[in-house]
């Protein structure tokens, strides 16, 4: 039986993570050219998107790990049993993990890119300073990829708990036995 608490415990961290990536998205730097008496330069708005990515990609993580340890990892503990919801654990254990790898790379990405200023300046030039910010939609992409992390990673440990209740039967007598020595 798969459990309430842990199910809960997770879409909560989830949503904690999905709530700072749109954060994130809304509060991307921007940049405007500034003018000294001699040069050109950039100017920088507020960093906290970058924070609010990384905070997104830990509470993500977070997440990931305590679905993993709770089911060991599916690779770890005894075997689940055979049918239908072994194959599913097996699908969505294998999707989870991909829609996660793209939501962290797609938060680690942005929090980096976010954080890069462009330091230069032109002296003496009608040419403006390329003021490089972030794309639109990175941190709405891993925004995205936590809503279907979450999604999968929940259907894959109720699965996995299917899977995993009940015993394994041996099959009866299914070898030699081994007498006492006379």
């Amino acid at each position: 039986m798969a459990s309430s608490l842990l199910l809960v415990i997770v879409l909560m961290l989830d949503l904690v993570a999905f709530g700072l990536a749109v954060a994130a998205e809304q509060r991307r730097a921007s940049a405007k050219i500034g003018k000294d008496a001699n040069s050109n330069f950039c100017v920088y708005d507020s960093d906290i998107a970058t924070g609010m990515g990384v905070g997104s990609l830990l509470f993500l993580l977070a997440s990931q790990l305590l679905i993993m340890f709770a089911s060991r990892c599916m690779c770890c503990g005894r075997a689940l049993r055979p049918g239908s919801s072994r194959a599913c654990a097996i699908v969505l254990f294998i999707t989870c993990w991909a829609t996660f790898l793209v939501a962290e790379i797609c938060l680690l990405a942005g929090s980096v890119r976010n954080a890069y200023h462009t330091k230069y300046r032109t002296y003496l030039s009608n040419n403006p300073p390329s003021c490089e910010t972030l794309r639109k939609g990175i941190f709405g992409a891993g925004a995205a990829f936590i809503v279907f992390t979450g999604i999968v990673s929940e259907l894959y440990y109720v699965s996995y708990s299917k899977a995993n209740d009940g015993l394994l039967s041996n099959g009866g007598d299914a070898g030699i036995r081994m007498g006492t020595y006379n």
